[in-house]
């Protein structure tokens, strides 16, 4: 294992400069101005270079670059081009709400995916496994906006169970946290469940098929005990790859659902920031999704060893 660890650290630093290259490389290539977005649209030249300078923005391409590596380097990731507050302050900041709301939508995803997955593959082509199935589908074709805005028309504006919009953290008040989060975490579970609820089924029904689950069943073990004692943990593998890349795209892609219930999260910071123009904070805000990614991988790698000891590296 700590050889696997070892590997995967060493190829951190490489994905994060491939990661920065191109977020920097994008932003200077799209159109728009940060001195610009500063200044107003009635400034003058003079404002306008004054701005730029300060920034850092009349300076070349490559020595921009070096330089923000250089910076980056020394754990400074730059100043909010609009706010003027730190870029890491930022995120800090921001991060509890959008945190609050994967970990949320994640525990709901798993607590209702697994189970209609593996019922699904022990009732495989019965009626329960059909509409699982179709259930999936309707999750991957229907946009996540629209079943936030379904949600707030049925749950919200006319029955009035839940808030609109918003957000209260936990340790204030853990009551309105909780209805807070319930449609924008249900929103985001309806998503991810139609993903993990097919590759639960489809692992399940390949383990279904071993000679160890028939000689379960031929020992007169339980329906049940053979499928959550035997079945699914020789299953976990691909399930567990599936929720841990779930974490980390729900917590990299709040930003439309973060939009739909006005969540001042990390989601909503990139919104602002990209419309702003604020480059160092989208570069920032890029290399910390990028971050969250190598580090949920590499926990995937470390549980493939714990779930299954037969798996060497």
């Amino acid at each position: 294992m700590t050889r696997l660890i070892a590997m995967r650290i060493a190829t951190v630093l490489p994905v994060l400069l491939v990661v920065a290259t191109i977020v920097f490389v994008l932003l200077r290539l799209s159109p728009g101005d940060p001195a610009q977005v500063l200044a107003g649209e009635n400034a003058t030249p003079e404002a306008l270079s004054n701005i730029r300078q300060e920034l850092g923005l009349d300076r070349s391409l490559p020595v921009q670059y070096v330089t923000w590596l250089v910076e980056m380097a020394h754990g400074n990731f730059g100043t909010s081009v609009l706010s003027r507050v730190p870029v890491l302050t930022l995120i800090r900041d921001r991060l509890e709400p959008t945190m609050v709301l994967a970990l949320s939508a994640i525990v709901i995803t798993v607590l209702l995916a697994v189970p209609l997955g593996a019922l699904a593959a022990w009732r495989h082509n019965s009626w329960i496994d059909r509409g699982v199935m179709v259930l999936s589908v309707i999750g991957f074709s229907v946009p996540a906006f629209v079943i936030g805005y379904v949600l707030i028309l049925l749950l919200a504006v006319k029955t009035d169970l839940f808030p609109v919009q918003g957000y209260v953290s936990p340790l204030s008040d853990p009551v309105a946290a909780a209805r807070h989060l319930f449609l924008p975490s249900v929103t985001l579970a309806l998503v991810f469940m139609a993903l993990i609820a097919r590759v639960t089924r489809s692992s399940v029904l390949e383990v279904l098929g071993e000679d160890f689950v028939r000689t379960a069943r031929a020992k007169g073990n339980r329906p049940t005990r053979v499928l959550w004692r035997h079945v699914l943990p020789n299953a976990a593998v691909p399930i567990i790859t599936v929720i841990g890349l779930g974490l980390a795209l729900l917590i990299s892609g709040v930003v439309v659902t973060e939009s739909v219930f006005n969540i001042p999260g990390v989601g909503r910071l990139t919104i602002d920031a990209i419309l702003a123009r604020d480059y160092p904070v989208v570069q920032g805000l890029m290399l910390f999704f990028a971050s969250i990614f190598i580090g949920v991988n590499l926990l995937i790698d470390i549980a493939y060893v714990i779930v299954d000891p037969r798996i060497r590296y």
